[in-house]
């Protein structure tokens, strides 16, 4: 395996969770600042290391590999902590963690039979607004004069419609090889 620096920082995604789930649960504000701030840069290190393995040409199996299980774990945990905080609506979880699971399962069943299902753009739209989302929720404040809280949960609902979207996608896409015999 090439120790790539996008291989590092989709590793370092992972162990930053832990801090997450950590400083989420500190009193007051404190822990909405913080957990909110690592989850940002997680995030941000989900746009980074594509972009730094595709710019030099280090895309590696172990990076093509960890890299989406990296971006579920973040986010599957972050609205995990957000909803039993009842910052996050439940069923906005659910569609967004049940979307991840299936289109994961789908990739992984078509890889199997030499088939390749590209992200597409909506995909990559919800997935930035989701994390915006999430940011928001995390951070559960006013900041200047905006309910940080309302502004998570108005993205949170467009993430959810774009994650159906680009969800059916993928499935009408998939369909001839998910219904050939």
């Amino acid at each position: 395996m090439r120790w790539t620096i996008s291989n590092q920082l989709t590793v370092a995604r992972v162990f930053l969770i832990p801090l997450l789930v950590l400083f989420f649960y500190l009193p007051d504000t404190v822990g909405y600042y913080v957990s909110a701030v690592i989850f940002a840069i997680a995030a941000a290190t989900d746009w980074f290391d594509g972009y730094l393995a595709r710019s030099r040409n280090e895309v590696t199996p172990f990076g093509r590999f960890l890299d989406p299980v990296a971006d579920k774990l973040l986010v599957a945990t972050a609205l995990v902590l957000l909803v039993a905080a009842n910052h996050a609506p439940a069923l906005l979880a659910m569609i967004i963690i049940g979307r991840e699971i299936t289109i994961g399962a789908l990739r992984e069943w078509l890889a199997e039979r030499a088939s390749v299902v590209h992200v597409s753009k909506i995909a990559k739209w919800k997935t930035a607004i989701q994390m915006l989302a999430i940011f928001a929720l995390l951070l559960h404040i006013e900041l200047f004069g905006l309910s940080m809280h309302l502004v998570g949960i108005a993205l949170l609902w467009l993430a959810a419609a774009l994650t159906l979207w680009s969800g059916y996608e993928y499935l009408r896409d998939a369909w001839p090889e998910l219904s050939s015999r």
